[in-house]
């Protein structure tokens, strides 16, 4: 791929990154929706793994379809652009692997999970911070599908440009 093109795909990324990161704080830290607003009165902790997925799951009835929809789906699908978008802003891209992934989408999960604990705005909760890592892994196998696409789409080009 020309370096133009790419400088070109970057930017545009950069821009779509900025704007996800901009949504993403303003539902985990600001939603009125999602009772941001309103504080604790104490810090909410949740530090035993598979808690909170148990409880959404077992009282999936009480809860409600769009709770548990909320809370299990939506906190892998929200971290997820971060798999997608942080390999193509990365300059090194190339080098860019899971692990990478992994550790990047964790590190912003625990951010934003010490921010409203330190707010007192939501629950500081290891079972967000497992199924928004997972999020950011699918991001990436989806980033890495992308890629395959692309570059396919791209050699196809260059060679048809060749033989004309």
């Amino acid at each position: 791929m020309k370096k133009e093109r790419r400088k070109q795909i970057t930017l545009v990324c950069n821009i779509a990154f900025a704007c996800y990161i901009a949504v993403l704080i303003y539902f985990v830290l600001l939603s009125e929706r999602y009772g941001r607003l309103t504080p604790y009165d104490t810090y909410q902790v949740n530090l035993k793994l598979f808690r909170e997925i148990k409880r959404f799951i077992h009282y999936h009835r009480q809860i409600g379809f769009e709770g548990v929809v909320t809370n299990l789906i939506g906190n892998i699908f929200a971290f997820s652009p971060i798999g997608f978008f942080v390999p193509i802003i990365y300059k090194k891209w190339e080098k860019f692997e899971w692990i990478h992934c992994i550790v990047v989408t964790f590190l912003l999960s625990l951010i934003i999970e010490t921010t409203q604990l330190i707010l007192k705005i939501g629950v500081f909760d290891v079972d967000d911070l497992l199924l928004n890592t997972l999020g950011g892994l699918i991001g990436y196998i989806f980033f890495i599908l992308v890629r395959k696409i692309v570059r396919q789409f791209w050699k196809k080009q260059e060679n048809q440009e060749r033989s004309h």
